[in-house]
């Protein structure tokens, strides 16, 4: 039986998936601009189209990889969450080599490249699309996750109102892009107002950086599989904004996780 991590990533697939030289390159590939398509990973590589799409799968199988439709394109982003996993857990009982060099993998793919524009993220939770979507868009349930509540009817072009921290953000452009209850949500970020940057402890001058960034957008999508539901969340921001997000992300959704999985919110900080 394959080993698991604690949050159910296969352990041996991914030291399968990470064992060969060309899945590391396109990792590489990957690490360097998330979110080409299969033609772009195919440039430059001394490999047949057919070849980088079955490493692509195992990848994609092993959670080191994600992929996001864009009209008739398959976009595929790098998710380094089962890496840092399996460094956390072995780095901690070897020194050896093989452990220093886990590490540079693991540092090399935490890091993001100046040049990004997005934040993916993917998770596998234990519900139903229908719980998920009540979880993402219930000021009941995101206020205990997030700390944050939506105020809209969650049409495509309504508008959505911010309650966060000590700060409410209304704005024309804070609207509803899409929504497809359990299967996908997209709207624009809100607007970084003083009032809000006093609430959550932002300086002046990263509010002036994220205000002079064009307006973001985070699109949820929501896929069954098998028991559980695939959770990809897709942010597209500006580089002050991103840097922000991609460390907040991932403490955002383990505690959607957590709740959901055990109807108990993770601690705050």
């Amino acid at each position: 039986m394959a080993a698991c991590l604690d949050d159910g990533m296969d352990e041996d697939g991914i030291f399968k998936a990470l064992a060969d030289p060309s899945r590391r390159r396109l990792l590489d590939g990957l690490n360097a601009r998330s979110g080409q398509t299969l033609r772009e990973l195919c440039a430059g590589l001394e490999m047949t189209r057919q070849s980088v799409s079955k490493h692509l799968a195992v990848l994609e199988a092993a959670g080191l990889v994600t992929t996001v439709r864009r009209g008739r394109e398959k976009l595929h982003y790098l998710d380094a969450a089962p890496i840092n996993a399996i460094a956390d857990r072995w780095m901690s009982r070897y020194d050896r080599e093989r452990a220093r060099a886990l590490a540079d993998l693991k540092t090399a793919l935490e890091q993001t490249p100046m040049t990004a524009s997005e934040f993916v993220y993917t998770t596998y939770i234990n519900t139903t699309p229908e719980r998920l979507w009540e979880a993402l868009t219930d000021p009941a349930f995101t206020r205990r996750y997030w700390g944050v509540s939506f105020e809209t009817d969650w049409k495509p072009g309504s508008a959505i109102t911010w309650h966060e921290e000590n700060a409410t953000t209304a704005d024309p452009e804070q609207v509803v892009l899409e929504a497809d209850p359990g299967r996908r949500l997209s709207y624009t970020w809100h607007t970084f107002t003083p009032e809000w940057a006093k609430s959550v402890g932002v300086d002046e001058e990263t509010r002036q950086k994220l205000m002079a960034e064009p307006r973001s957008t985070v699109t949820f999508d929501i896929e069954p599989v098998g028991e559980t539901v695939k959770l990809t969340v897709l942010h597209r921001a500006g580089e002050a904004l991103l840097g922000m997000s991609e460390q907040g992300w991932p403490h955002v959704l383990s505690g959607l996780k957590t709740l959901l999985e055990t109807g108990v919110p993770l601690p705050t900080a």
